[in-house]
């Protein structure tokens, strides 16, 4: 494969690359699948690269995707987890990290409930750091594989419209997702609760707020809903779980609004009966399944964009 030269140390976020950079890992992405297609599924590209997934929150699919990737193109991949490491003996991140790159490493994928600790970490040390997930910032391998998925499925990018409905407040997919199709041409609406509304929706360029799910799906190309992410949320931000699936949650009838050929992603993991139903989730207008299958692709992009530069 031609090396093409991606010009970033490390992959932050969306914010700082432009069009053609996001236009580079999806055409990198698209050469990558087949890749999974074989029956020995493995490239030499990064061979004798080692590749540290550095995981302080739980991931099923982040993690698993990276892994795969990384040993699809033939690197060495170390997982670490804080629940399993020196962490839970009080070493601090930057002692962690410290470490790591007395090792040697070539790029580090972080993932950490902090806003800008994978920021802190690629300003520390030479190795190429890749964002997996930070507080509720950004997740740009996620956004990325969202974007191979559409682009696959309705043949461009620009001028469709696309719905994002559930938890904004706190979504790192969201946050990203918004920026991306900001810069592609894509329109945006979005709808959540007031209180997971996020403070600074302002700073989210061409995005129209709607007060309800059904105004926010009217003639939608793309649907992509959101979980309640509990986890991140301090106080009770509504009345009830069953209150939120009757006034936000996405079934066949909300689903109707939206254009005959619309597509229903959702980042997972997804809470089936909660903002979305197994009917939906489930059903022909889904490619839930596909968003993960791209990761993979999108994963061996990110890697081998950066990893070919640790050369």
């Amino acid at each position: 494969m031609e090396k093409k030269i991606f010009a970033h140390k490390d992959l932050l976020g969306i914010e700082g690359l432009s069009v053609a950079d996001l236009e580079l890992i999806l055409d990198t992405a698209v050469s990558f699948k087949e890749i999974s297609q074989r029956s020995i599924k493995k490239v030499p590209t990064l061979r004798g690269k080692t590749i540290i997934n550095l995981f302080y929150e739980p991931s099923t699919r982040t993690r698993t995707s990276f892994e795969i990737a990384a040993k699809r193109l033939s690197a060495d991949a170390i997982n670490i987890s804080a629940a399993t490491s020196s962490v839970k003996k009080g070493e601090t991140l930057a002692d962690t990290v410290r470490n790591l790159q007395a090792m040697a490493p070539d790029i580090i994928v972080v993932r950490h409930a902090c806003v800008g600790a994978p920021h802190l970490i690629a300003s520390r040390i030479g190795a190429r750091v890749v964002n997996a997930g930070d507080g509720a910032n950004e997740h740009p391998s996620q956004c990325l594989l969202d974007l191979l998925t559409i682009r696959e499925h309705k043949g461009r990018l620009a001028d469709l419209r696309v719905a994002i409905i559930g938890d904004l407040a706190h979504s790192r997919v969201a946050r990203s997702n918004m920026r991306a199709f900001a810069m592609l041409g894509i329109r945006t609406r979005v709808c959540a609760p007031p209180t997971m509304l996020p403070r600074e929706m302002g700073v989210f360029p061409g995005v129209e707020v709607c007060r309800t799910p059904e105004e926010a799906l009217r003639e939608a190309d793309v649907v992509m809903m959101l979980r309640i992410q509990l986890e991140r949320q301090d106080d009770v931000l509504f009345p009830s779980l069953n209150e939120y699936a009757r006034r936000y949650g996405l079934n066949r009838q909300r689903l109707a609004l939206a254009r005959d050929d619309a597509i229903v992603m959702h980042p997972g993991p997804m809470n089936r009966g909660v903002e979305i139903t197994s009917e939906v989730a489930d059903g022909s207008r889904s490619v839930i399944m596909d968003q993960v299958e791209n990761g993979v692709a999108v994963r061996m992009a990110i890697l081998y964009l950066l990893g070919g530069q640790a050369e």
